[in-house]
C-alpha cells in the first residue's frame, strides 16, 4: 500500500532523486500509468481510501493510483497552480460552490459528454450538479453531499405532547409555539443564519441573486425573498437566538447542550458535539428534514459537499475519467455514504442510508437541495456578507424592503466586478 502524503512533501526533492522521489516518473512502475488524485482532508476515512485504492488497482493493473490529501486552508491557490501547469494532479476534489471560480480560468476539462452518457446525471442532486455547471457545460462531477436538518430533543417534544415531527411549515410553527414555554426555547435560531434563510427564499421561488443580460442583481428585495425572510422572522422569534449573531456566536451546539432548547437547525454531525458537552442527551436526539410549505415536499436546503474536476492540462484524461467513474459508481457511493454518513450524489441512492435516522433526514432534504449563485465572485460576497446585517436589521424592526435594497446593491456590486 502506498503512503498518502501531503503535497508539500514533494516540493524540495533533490536532483539525485528526481526520477524516483514522489513519483516523478510518468508511471509508478514498469508498464504502469500514474494517476494522481487529490482529496480533501476529512472527506473520506483512511479505511475507505485503502479499500478504494486496493480495489481500483486490482481492477486496473496498468494504473498506479496516487492519492494525495490536501488541507482546505489555502487549497484555492494550490488548485490554480495545477490548472496553470505548475503542479500535477489528474482528478481534484473541490467544494461544490468552488467550481465556478476554477472554470473561469478556462483551464478545466469539460465532462458534459461523460456526465450525460455514463454517470447518470439525470439523478444527480441539484445542489451538487448545478454549481458544477457553467454556461451549460458540466465541469464538476457530484461526489457527496451534506446539508442541514432539524435536530430536536425527544424528551422536550414528548413533554409538549408532540408525537411526530412536523411535516409542513404550518405544523412546524404550531409545534414550536407549544415548545416555547417558560424557560424552554422552542427553537434556537441565530439571527444571521443566512444558509437557513436561503432555503426559505428558495421555497418561495426566490433567489439570493439573479443574472440577466450579462448582469447580476441581488434578489433579496423580490416578493418571494421577502416572504422567505418573513417566515424566518416568525420562526426565529420562538427562541432566544441573538439577532446580531450567527450560529457560531455563541456556538448553537453549546446552547442546545444545556437541555432547555427543543430544536436547532444544523448538520447531523453536530450531534456528536452536543453529546460530548452533555452526555445525558445521548439517545435523546432526533432528526427530521426542514419542513416545506406542503406535506408532499420537503423544505429547500443549502447543499454542501464536493465535486470532482479534471484539469484541462492533464495528459491522462482517459484515466482520470475512469477514476471518477469508479468514485461515483453505486458500489463506492454506497460505501462512502455508509462509512462517512454522507448523502450519495444521486437521489436514487438515498435508500442506501435509510437505516440511519440522521443521514436519512439529510437525504430527504437533499432532494430539494440548492447551492449559492454560480458565480466566480460569490465567495467575495460571502467574505463581507451583506445578507447578515440585512437579516439583523429586519429582525430588529427595520423596513424589510429598504434593508434588502442596501444588501442587494452590495451583492450586485461584487458580482458585477470586471464586467
Amino acid at each position: 500500500m502506498k503512503i498518502r502524503i501531503p503535497l508539500a512533501a514533494c516540493t524540495s526533492v533533490v536532483a539525485a532523486m528526481a526520477l524516483t522521489g514522489c513519483g516523478m516518473l510518468p508511471g509508478g512502475g514498469s508498464g504502469t500509468e500514474k494517476v494522481t488524485l487529490w482529496l480533501m482532508k476529512g472527506s473520506a476515512s483512511d479505511e475507505f481510501l485503502d479499500r478504494f485504492e486496493k480495489a481500483y488497482e486490482a481492477e486496473h493493473d496498468d494504473v498506479d493510483l496516487e492519492i494525495k490529501i490536501q488541507d482546505w486552508t489555502g487549497i484555492g491557490a494550490k488548485v490554480h497552480k495545477v490548472l496553470e501547469g505548475k503542479d500535477t494532479a489528474d482528478v481534484i476534489e473541490v467544494g461544490n460552490t468552488q467550481v465556478a471560480q476554477y472554470a473561469e480560468s478556462d483551464q478545466l476539462s469539460e465532462v458534459t459528454l461523460e456526465g450525460l452518457r455514463d454517470w447518470g446525471n439525470k439523478d444527480w442532486l441539484k445542489g451538487l450538479a448545478e454549481p458544477g455547471s457553467v454556461d451549460g457545460a458540466q465541469f464538476g462531477v457530484p461526489w457527496y453531499a451534506a446539508n442541514r436538518v432539524v435536530i430536536y430533543n425527544k424528551d422536550l417534544f414528548a413533554a409538549a405532547g408532540i408525537k411526530t415531527p412536523p411535516a409542513t411549515r404550518e405544523e412546524w410553527i404550531r409545534d414550536t409555539r407549544k415548545l416555547d414555554e417558560g424557560t424552554r426555547q422552542g427553537i434556537y435560531l441565530a439571527g444571521q443564519n443566512w444558509y437557513v434563510l436561503a432555503g426559505f427564499i428558495w421555497d418561495e421561488g426566490g433567489e439570493l441573486a439573479d443574472q440577466g443580460d450579462g448582469q447580476w442583481k441581488g434578489g433579496l428585495g423580490s416578493p418571494q425573498a421577502q416572504r422567505g425572510m418573513s417566515f424566518y422572522k416568525e420562526l426565529q422569534a420562538l427562541g432566544d437566538g441573538p439577532a446580531n449573531g450567527d450560529e457560531e456566536t455563541p456556538p448553537q451546539t453549546d446552547v442546545f447542550a444545556r437541555g432547555d432548547v427543543a430544536q436547532i437547525i444544523a448538520t447531523p454531525g453536530s450531534a456528536a458535539q452536543i453529546e460530548q458537552r452533555n452526555p445525558e442527551l445521548k439517545g435523546k436526539l432526533g432528526y427530521f428534514p426542514i419542513p416545506g410549505k406542503t406535506a408532499g415536499k420537503r423544505g429547500a436546503v443549502f447543499t454542501g459537499g464536493s465535486d470532482l474536476i479534471i484539469p484541462a492540462n492533464t495528459g491522462r484524461r482517459r484515466a482520470a475519467v475512469e477514476v471518477i467513474s469508479a468514485l461515483v459508481s453505486e458500489k463506492w457511493q454506497t460505501d462512502l455514504a455508509r462509512t462517512m454518513s454522507y448523502v450519495p450524489n444521486k437521489t436514487t441512492l438515498a435508500h442506501v442510508i435509510e437505516d440511519n435516522e440522521a443521514t436519512a433526514a439529510m437525504a430527504a432534504g437533499a432532494a430539494q437541495g440548492r447551492a449559492t449563485p454560480t458565480s466566480a465572485r460569490w465567495a467575495e460576497v460571502e467574505a463581507k456578507n451583506p445578507i447578515k446585517p440585512y437579516m439583523t436589521a429586519v429582525l430588529s424592526g427595520a423596513d424589510p424592503a429598504r434593508a434588502a435594497a442596501v444588501a442587494d446593491q452590495e451583492i450586485a456590486r461584487v458580482l458585477n466586478q470586471d464586467r
